[in-house]
């Protein structure tokens, strides 16, 4: 498998901080979005993951991926996966990879999200990763799946209606009590990734919610909408 190191991204959204990509065969077949109204099928940002995959783009290894993530400089905010999911074919996350990423990571502050299955090993995995400075969000498909996550005490990002936020409330409740904040960089063009962080702090109290969005956000929103 191949991934790549983008040390500036152009992203809007994200601003100018280091992000990567992750070969698709990393992403699990159970995930919802999966050929359903994955965001990162929009035309730029497929064509650079399907370079990548392909070993395109100076794409590196896993090992290479980390050295490069290594040499960032101390306090780095940067972004796993714009595309992509944590290291491991398919379902499963390769424990041996996370590690090193996670010692890569040391006095780096790296975030990502994962739509990996809960399994018993990959929740073992994920909740280490938390515990040791690279913040995994838990990907929920809709509200009521990231109320049935709220039982493992993770950071949680949950993909709303295309809609939320649209009336100019950027809060709501989960059924089971639990807040949830809209991104502020999907509706300010004052904020970014890189000025708000607040992915990368697995202790924050609310969930973050991203309404779908992309190409094909109106498959995406019926998953949203549960």
């Amino acid at each position: 498998m191949f991934f790549k190191l983008t040390e500036r991204s152009r992203n809007g959204k994200t601003g100018p901080m280091p992000v990567t990509t992750s070969d698709r065969a990393t992403c699990p077949d159970s995930c919802a979005f999966k050929k359903a109204g994955c965001y990162a099928e929009n035309f730029h940002l497929r064509n650079v993951w399907d370079k990548v995959t392909a070993g395109g783009l100076n794409a590196v290894t896993w090992a290479g991926l980390c050295e490069q993530i290594k040499a960032l400089p101390k306090g780095t905010l940067w972004r796993h996966n714009q595309a992509g999911d944590l290291p491991g074919l398919n379902e499963v996350i390769d424990e041996p990879a996370m590690d090193l990423l996670i010692d890569a990571n040391e006095d780096k502050d790296g975030f990502t999200f994962s739509h990996k299955p809960l399994t018993k090993d990959n929740l073992r995995i994920i909740r280490h990763a938390n515990e040791n400075g690279f913040t995994v969000n838990l990907s929920a498909n809709n509200v009521a799946h990231a109320d049935s996550m709220a039982k493992h005490n993770l950071p949680i990002a949950v993909v709303m209606p295309s809609d939320f936020g649209a009336d100019g409330v950027h809060v709501a409740i989960s059924p089971e009590g639990h807040k949830i904040a809209q991104c502020p960089a999907t509706y300010r063009d004052d904020v970014t990734c890189k000025t708000c962080a607040l992915c990368a702090k697995p202790k924050r109290k609310v969930w973050m919610g991203f309404p779908a969005h992309g190409n094909d956000k109106a498959t995406a929103d019926v998953t949203a909408r549960g």
